[in-house]
């Protein structure tokens, strides 16, 4: 990995604490978790804005395959591995750990380090990471919403349902198609690997989230028959 990614992400991590710091202390009454909240907001936003200034051709985002990462690529894959440092360690100190999460971090964080240390697949993975963080501002506001006393209204239903359809459309559809290509490309074992897992987990969300938008519809219509 060259001196100037290494320095980003170290750069990086600093940075994310320093904001959930600053955050906390604005939120003081609110929970851990909603700070917490707030700072993956702020990256997933940052890593849609930074994966999609680094398309090298929106005519195929996806394109050149297993390829040497641009400098663009490599720095927004490094802003995210930061992050995904930061968000690993800060969840340890969360009394609402989630082992499917963690799993997820691990994951995505040694297939970034892999592709940063080959120089390799940087297409593929920031393709990987736009349809892996397009939902994640949905996923946060409707936890949010919830704390700040918006639980079982309107507002988190809408919440709800669009993080359900773009999580589908971007995770399952879009997300497949990305496995796809990065499996079948000439890529390092480890980048398909991650492929591989991060789809696995998608499926695993989806699952949980088609279940979890049943389960509210079918909560507002009996309110509403009753």
């Amino acid at each position: 990995m060259e001196d100037n990614i290494m320095n980003l992400v170290v750069v990086g991590v600093i940075s994310w604490s320093t904001i959930f710091l600053l955050t906390r202390r604005v939120f003081h009454k609110l929970s851990f978790e909603f700070s917490n909240r707030v700072v993956s907001t702020i990256h997933a936003t940052l890593a849609v804005i930074l994966a999609s200034l680094s398309v090298q051709d929106w005519r195929c985002p996806v394109c050149p395959l297993a390829s040497k990462s641009s400098p663009k690529q490599m720095q927004t894959l490094a802003v995210t591995l930061s992050y995904m440092i930061y968000d690993l360690v800060c969840s340890h100190f969360n009394k609402k750990f989630k082992l499917d999460n963690s799993i997820h971090h691990l994951v995505s964080i040694v297939g970034m380090g892999a592709g940063l240390a080959y120089n390799k697949s940087g297409s593929e993975l920031v393709a990987a990471l736009w349809v892996s963080e397009i939902s994640s501002p949905f996923l946060h506001l409707r936890e949010l919403l919830k704390e700040l006393g918006y639980k079982d209204t309107d507002l988190n239903l809408v919440a709800d349902i669009l993080f359900a359809v773009i999580f589908t459309f971007a995770r399952m559809g879009c997300g497949s198609y990305i496995t796809y290509l990065t499996v079948a490309a000439n890529n390092p074992f480890v980048i398909k690997a991650m492929a591989l897992s991060l789809l696995l987990v998608s499926a695993f969300w989806f699952y949980k989230i088609a279940a979890m938008v049943n389960y509210k519809l079918m909560k507002r219509t009996n309110k509403s028959v009753a």
